[in-house]
């Protein structure tokens, strides 16, 4: 008897437990057994994969398990280590075109996953709707798959929507970039689409064969890094405004990944820095949190502003926290190890806690009305 597939590579149980860790909040029921592939065709088809976790037995039904734990988590704390399998690594595990057929239109089901409840990293256009790094995430699958149909030379179902999808978000930033008012917006689809550019990069990066000579790499490739011309140009603008303002801002948030009660629910899921002020006010007001876990939190952040150059969204969160709920800071800094208290005393930090949040944010505005009189 054949061994399954993902026999290569991480537990099926394993990936499952990963998730129950990082978002224990989900309701991972199960479905009645049988293919995986099929049961993602909701917004909230993720879930009903997951809650089939034990099924997994082929490449199709692995890809597509692995597909539905990184959904789940990537916005998350601990995302699961998944990417260079959904990316390249199952893609070239075949090319049997049912397999391949099937995964594809997996990938194209999940473009229309919704990120309810898993990300608080998502801004909304009213008129092209939400963009947030899930959309990268798909960008990075979706490319992958194109390079593998480029690879064996079939025609593939991948390049329309990636155009469409790239459109889409330089429309929205664009918009937003316009309308007075929505300056901090453009700065958070800055961030989310510079990264979701380099998403499309790293699915780029597996391509093999003819698909690293072929027309879909000069026309998708190294949006956010070159020149182009492509959607306007506006990806340039969009790059130059993140590595202006706001690459520090860019790190994995290590600090923060150790505080289990962090993981209790969406309500504590960080949103898109550096623009923590109302995050903090969530840490130092939540019932969710009793005071030993934001003395944990309120260490956890002091460290990162110790550790992380650059970065301004520990030292919002401190302030939006302090500012907003104070006795609830002043329990939380009872609680501090000695390394802790003595961070928090140090002149620069309490410096930058007690800039006020218009002040803070008005620098950031005035970089976007400054890009804006630039392109009229």
């Amino acid at each position: 008897m054949a061994e399954p597939i993902w026999s290569q590579f991480i537990h099926p149980e394993t990936i499952l437990e990963q998730v129950r860790n990082t978002v224990p909040f989900l309701r991972l029921g199960a479905v009645e057994p049988g293919p995986l592939i099929g049961m993602g065709e909701t917004p909230v088809g993720y879930l009903r994969v997951l809650g089939s976790a034990q099924a997994v037995e082929t490449l199709d039904d692995y890809f597509a398990l692995c597909c539905s734990a990184h959904q789940a988590t990537v916005a998350t704390f601990v995302p699961t280590d998944v990417d260079s399998k959904i990316r390249g690594v199952l893609w070239n595990q075949t090319r049997d075109p049912e397999i391949l057929g099937r995964m594809a239109a997996f990938t194209l089901q999940m473009k229309g996953w919704t990120t309810e409840g898993i990300s608080t990293r998502v801004t909304v256009d009213p008129q092209w709707g939400p963009v947030s790094g899930h959309n990268g995430e798909w960008f990075s699958v979706a490319s992958g798959g194109l390079g593998r149909y480029l690879q064996l030379g079939w025609e593939d179902p991948f390049t329309g929507p990636i155009a469409e999808e790239l459109e889409r978000e330089a429309q929205a930033f664009g918009n937003a970039l316009r309308t007075p008012g929505r300056e901090l917006e453009t700065l958070q689809l800055a961030v989310s689409i510079t990264h979701n550019l380099g998403d499309l990069d790293q699915g780029i990066g597996y391509w093999e064969g003819a698909a690293k000579q072929s027309e879909a790499k000069r026309r998708f490739s190294r949006l956010a890094h070159e020149n182009k011309t492509p959607f306007g140009g506006i990806f340039g603008h969009v790059a130059n405004l993140y590595r202006e303002c706001l690459s520090a801002e860019g790190h994995r948030h290590y600090p923060l990944r150790g505080v289990k009660a962090l993981r209790r629910s969406p309500v504590l899921l960080l949103p898109l820095g550096p623009f923590f002020d109302d995050w903090g006010e969530v840490i130092g007001g939540s019932p969710l949190l009793d005071d030993a876990e934001r003395s944990e939190v309120l260490d956890a952040l002091l460290r990162g502003c110790k550790k992380i150059d650059n970065q301004l969204g520990y030292f919002r969160a401190l302030a939006g926290w302090q500012q907003s709920h104070g006795r609830s800071f002043e329990r939380a800094v009872e609680g501090l190890p000695a390394s802790g208290k003595k961070l928090l005393r140090e002149p620069e930090l309490r410096k930058k806690i007690s800039i006020p949040r218009r002040s803070f944010e008005s620098s950031y505005v005035k970089r976007v009305e400054a890009l804006r009189a630039k392109l009229r």
